[in-house]
C-alpha cells in the first residue's frame, strides 16, 4: 500500500461554505517542534510530495516553536498560494514565568496581536482557516468568536475553526459565526468526541479535523515506550507512553496488526483508514491531519484513504479505545473531554 506513483486523494469540504481540500491534510508541527530533531530539506520535500498527492490542507500554529513553524512553512505557501489551504491557530501563550510552559489566552488584545504576528510570519494577506487553539473558560466563547468574525470582515481570515471544544461550546460559537472545522484528537486510542462533539458537528455542518490520528506515532509501532524517544520529545511527558501504561497500550496494537496483515498494509495505514472511515460511520466530512517529515510516509498515509475496512475488521478494532491506559494529556484541562 505504499506505491510511490502519483495518485491524488479524494476531496472533502470544510464546513458548509468552506474550501474543498484533500480528504487528508498534513500536520506540520513536527517539522520544527515537539518531536525531536528534523531535517529541513526532507521536511520541504515532504510538503511538495504531499501537494503532488492531493494534500491541500496544511496545519500549523503560532505555538509550534514560538512561530518557527509558521516561518518555516512560509516559502512553500508562497510558492503554491493558490493550491494550498493554510490553517493556523492562536490561543496557547508562553507562560510569563516559565518559557517551557503554555497558558491559554482568548482575550481580544491577544487575538489581535496573534493574527498580525501570524500574517507577518506566514507572509500572506489572509489566513484560510484560523483556529482558536484552546478554550479559555474565563472568556465567553461568543466574545472570542465575535473577535474572530471581525477578522473575517476585515479580510485577514477567510474561515473559522475551533480546537478542543465541547458540543455546547461549538453550538454557542456557531451561533455567532459559521464554524468551518473543529479539530480534536480522534484515533483508535482517543474517541471521547464521538459522544457529543461529533453529533453536534454533523448537525451544524462542521467538518471534523482529527489531529494525532496515529496516536502521536504510537499506533504505527514506531516506538513502544517514552524511553525510545529522543530527549526533549514532547511525548516523553504524556501519560500513555510512560511506565506501565506504555506496556498496556503496546499490547493493544495486536488487532491492528491482524487487520494490517489482511490488507498487506502497515499499522499506521490501518489506524488512518479507521479514522477516514468514520466519515461514513458518522455521516459527516472528516479530514485527519497526520503529521510526518518524510515523503515516503506521506505516500503511505495518503494510500490509507483508499483502504476500506470490513464490518468484521471494524468490530475487531472497536474495543481498543476502552482499554487504553493513561489520559491524553497530563493536564486534561487542555482537552475538551475535561469539560463535557
Amino acid at each position: 500500500m505504499t506505491d510511490g506513483s502519483i495518485s491524488r486523494i479524494a476531496t472533502a469540504r470544510l464546513g458548509t461554505h468552506g474550501p474543498e481540500v484533500g480528504v487528508q491534510g498534513l500536520g506540520c508541527m513536527g517539522m520544527s517542534f515537539a518531536y525531536g530533531p528534523s531535517d529541513a530539506d526532507e521536511s520541504r520535500a515532504t510538503l511538495e510530495r504531499a501537494l503532488e498527492l492531493g494534500v491541500t490542507l496544511y496545519d500549523t500554529a503560532d505555538a509550534y516553536g514560538a512561530g518557527e513553524n509558521e516561518r518555516f512553512l512560509s516559502p512553500f505557501f508562497k510558492a503554491h498560494r493558490d493550491d494550498v489551504v493554510i490553517a493556523t491557530k492562536f490561543g496557547l501563550a508562553i507562560h510569563p514565568d516559565d518559557p517551557t510552559k503554555r497558558i491559554i489566552r482568548n482575550d481580544t488584545p491577544y487575538i489581535r496581536q496573534c493574527i498580525e504576528a501570524s500574517l507577518k510570519r506566514l507572509d500572506v494577506e489572509a489566513i484560510d482557516l484560523y483556529y482558536m487553539h484552546r478554550r479559555d473558560v474565563d472568556v465567553p466563547i461568543e466574545e472570542t468568536v465575535g473577535v474572530m468574525a471581525e477578522l473575517v470582515s476585515e479580510g485577514k481570515v477567510k474561515h473559522l475553526g475551533l480546537s478542543e471544544v465541547t458540543a455546547r461550546e461549538l453550538r454557542d460559537a456557531h451561533a455567532v459565526h459559521p464554524i468551518a472545522a473543529v479539530q480534536s484528537e480522534w484515533s483508535l486510542f482517543s474517541r471521547d468526541i464521538e459522544a457529543n462533539v461529533v453529533p453536534a458537528a454533523r448537525e451544524l455542518g462542521v467538518t471534523l479535523v482529527p489531529y494525532s490520528p496515529l496516536g502521536r506515532g504510537f499506533l504505527t509501532g514506531s516506538f513502544a515506550k517514552a524511553e525510545d524517544l529522543t530527549d526533549g520529545d514532547f511525548r516523553r511527558q504524556q501519560p500513555r507512553y510512560t511506565g506501565e501504561n506504555a506496556a498496556v497500550n503496546a499490547a493493544l496494537l495486536d488487532p491492528i496488526r491482524t487487520v494490517a496483515e489482511s490488507h498487506g498494509a502497515s499499522l499506521g495505514q490501518i489506524a488512518l483508514a479507521w479514522v477516514q472511515q468514520q466519515a461514513s460511520v458518522h455521516n459527516l466530512p472528516i479530514v485527519p491531519i497526520p503529521g510526518t517529515r518524510r515523503p515516503k510516509r506521506v505516500e503511505e498515509n495518503t494510500a490509507a484513504t483508499r483502504i476500506v475496512l470490513t464490518e468484521q475488521e471494524l468490530a475487531l478494532l472497536e474495543p481498543i479505545a476502552s482499554k487504553v491506559a493513561g489520559t491524553r494529556y497530563a493536564d486534561m484541562s487542555f482537552a475538551s473531554a475535561g469539560r463535557e
